[in-house]
């Protein structure tokens, strides 16, 4: 998916999102659902007030970031070793192995 392919998918839903250089933040108050999209540009940062719904998302190419203020959910992403470790932010941890590329495929 393309930068342009995904910016017509937030104003579709009708979220708001910031173009910083060559990154989209979504800023949008509340949760956002997403949970149909199966790929993501690389440059998201998800900056929203609620949870991130990505259900059918398959891969996190580095350089998307989860800076939310609730949950984010990856149903399809295989996931099994992000368990999270106490005292650590899971989101600064999920931001790290995708940075790391862990998810990719």
């Amino acid at each position: 998916m393309t930068q342009e392919e995904f910016i017509e998918v937030l104003d579709n839903k009708g979220y708001s999102y910031e173009i910083e250089g060559d990154k989209i933040v979504v800023s949008y108050q509340w949760t956002v659902n997403l949970e149909s999209l199966k790929k993501l540009p690389s440059g998201v940062e998800f900056n929203n007030g609620g949870d991130v719904w990505l259900h059918s998302l398959k891969t996190l190419h580095p350089g998307v970031e989860f800076k939310n203020n609730g949950w984010v959910s990856l149903e399809k992403l295989d996931t099994r070793n992000f368990t999270g470790i106490e005292g650590i932010d899971n989101r600064r941890l999920l931001n790290l192995m995708i940075s790391k590329g862990v998810f990719e495929r």
